[in-house]
């Protein structure tokens, strides 16, 4: 009897340390750690950048008669861009963004400077982030209209996603319309992303932003600063650093 219960127990023993090991060897197969979790601060710059996937061109097959295309070259996205910045999570606003209005483009470098910089010709109506390599990103924008122009030199002092907007006093008083508040959103005039240039550490006041009125790039109608469409703004922010130099060219 007691040679029966002993056999019993060593069986028992030698099925449960085989369980344990198949458990463990499972575990050691399937387990894949989580991946981790990022504070949403305003100017984090540790989370991989956001690109939108590829899609399909349109194409005038696409459209219904009598309906109008999206003006070039705002509706495709340059194919060479797509893997040049990692994906990251995206926020119900940036879902709402279209991502195929885009006037991004890459060129060759025409403005000279080093790479990492951002070039804003406001008569050309263009903004250029420069690449390695002799190359830069290109885009259309919006600038300010007569008597708001400006030019000169400065640097991304902080950076903000759907940001915030607080008209400054001056515009207040040209605009009593205007709410002293908003928060961000996808009707905020300051779009999906906002630049905030600085010159050393005073705020110039001036941003690089989205828009709320696409229709306005290409047009001189801001009050000085310099609107995006919002996917470009997204594309940028993903790529600039604080403290990168701007560069302001009338």
């Amino acid at each position: 009897m007691t040679k029966l219960f002993w056999s019993r127990t060593a069986i028992s023993a030698a099925a449960l340390a085989a369980l344990t090991l198949g458990a463990a060897t499972a575990q050691a197969q399937y387990f894949r750690p989580a991946p981790p979790a990022y504070d949403l601060f305003e100017d984090d710059e540790a989370l991989p950048p956001l690109r939108p996937p590829p899609r399909r061109y349109a194409t005038r097959g696409d459209f219904l008669p009598g309906e109008e295309l999206f003006p070039e070259p705002r509706h495709r996205a340059d194919p060479r861009l797509w893997d040049q910045a990692p994906q990251r999570p995206r926020g119900e606003l940036d879902l709402a963004v279209n991502h195929e209005e885009t006037t991004a483009l890459l060129i060759a470098d025409p403005t000279g400077e080093a790479p990492g910089t951002i070039v804003v010709d406001t008569r050309a109506r263009k903004l250029y982030y420069v690449q390695p390599g002799g190359e830069a990103i290109q885009y259309g924008i919006g600038v300010g209209r007569q008597g708001f122009e400006w030019k000169g030199v400065a640097q991304v002092g902080r950076k903000a996603e759907w940001p915030s907007w607080t008209p400054p006093t001056a515009m207040l008083k040209r605009r009593p319309d205007l709410p002293t508040f908003m928060e961000g959103g996808m009707d905020n005039p300051l779009g999906a992303r906002a630049l905030y240039l600085f010159e050393g550490k005073r705020d110039t006041l001036f941003r690089i932003h989205g828009t709320n009125e696409p229709d306005t790039i290409g047009q001189a109608v801001s009050s000085g600063c310099i609107r995006m469409m919002n996917a470009d703004v997204i594309d940028l922010y993903s790529r600039v650093r604080v403290g990168a130099r701007v560069v302001v060219r009338g």
